[in-house]
């Protein structure tokens, strides 16, 4: 059984920072890749960056480049992503994701497997 546990979302001020880590077990990410999906109320998921679990490619959305890093541990089965600069439009519930393909930029369509979500609420 695949699954995903995300964590570290919380309150934080604009310019501030969070990590988001998202434990995975029962996946085989070397075959596949782990990302992050964030959501605002009545709006589409939004994929926000991935990472191969096979070379390592990494994909962010424009929106966070540059502030953003997503990295894994293989030998923790983590899953990071570092938020750095935060600000108020960055406020939604992330979902951690897993696909079983080496494409990065997906939709919520090609997911497979999802993790709980947690909120990240960015003050102005």
């Amino acid at each position: 059984e695949v699954q995903l546990q995300a964590s570290g979302g919380g309150l934080v001020q604009a310019g501030g920072s969070l990590r988001l880590s998202c434990v995975y077990s029962g996946f085989s990410f070397r075959d596949g890749a782990i990302g992050w999906f964030r959501q605002v109320s009545g709006k589409r998921r939004e994929g926000v960056s991935c990472i191969g679990g096979g070379d390592g490619d990494i994909y962010y959305v424009d929106s966070v480049k540059g502030r953003f890093t997503i990295s894994s541990d293989s030998a923790k089965n983590t899953v990071y992503l570092q938020m750095d600069n935060l600000k108020p439009e960055d406020t939604a519930v992330y979902y951690c994701a897993a696909h079983s393909s080496w494409r990065l930029r997906v939709g919520v369509e090609d997911i497979n497997y999802w993790g709980q979500g947690t909120l990240v609420t960015v003050s102005s």
